[in-house]
Order: structure tokens, then sequence, then C-alpha cells
């Protein structure tokens, strides 16, 4: 089964390639992606890794870890929270 992973506090110029280098130690990773600020074009400085088996072992020995010069910190992803559209018209 599948398990999708957060990394959070990553630098900003850690990439999907180096978060695939770093949980491809752990077990089998099926996508990764580090979220980028749609305005800017740059890091928002979280990312999410999605392992088929190894996440256990990957989040042991990751969470609260040196990673390129940061502390990340790497949990189990929680679901998006998908919240309704309040039309402009009824905003304050």
């Amino acid at each position: 089964m599948s398990r999708k992973l957060h990394i959070g506090n990553l630098p900003l110029a850690t990439s999907d390639d180096d978060l695939r280098e770093l949980f491809t130690q752990y077990g089998v990773v099926t996508t990764v992606g580090v979220v980028i600020d749609k305005n800017t074009g740059r890091s928002r400085g979280f990312g999410f890794v999605e392992m088929d088996d190894g996440a256990e072992s990957a989040i042991r020995a990751t969470h609260g870890r040196p990673f390129q010069g940061r502390t990340i910190m790497v949990s189990d992803a929680q679901p998006k929270i998908v919240r309704p559209m309040i039309p402009s018209s009824s905003r304050a």
C-alpha cells in the first residue's frame, strides 16, 4: 500500500531529484514533488513523497535530521481539505 509523506522545512533550492535521491534509500518512491509558489515560481519550502514501501523507516531516519543545511520534518501527509468556494459578492 502506498503512503504519502509530507516533508517540511526544505531548503528553497531543493529539487524533486534531491528528494527522490534521499528517500530512495528507504524504499520504492513512486512520486515526488516540491511545492512551487505559482506567483513567484519559487519553492514554498515543503514537498511530498509517495512510497510503495519503506515509508515508516524513511520517517524514522529523516525526521528531525539535517538535509542540505536545514532540519527537515517528515510525517504522514494529511488528506487535502476541500473548502467550498465563497462567491465574492457574499464576502464582507
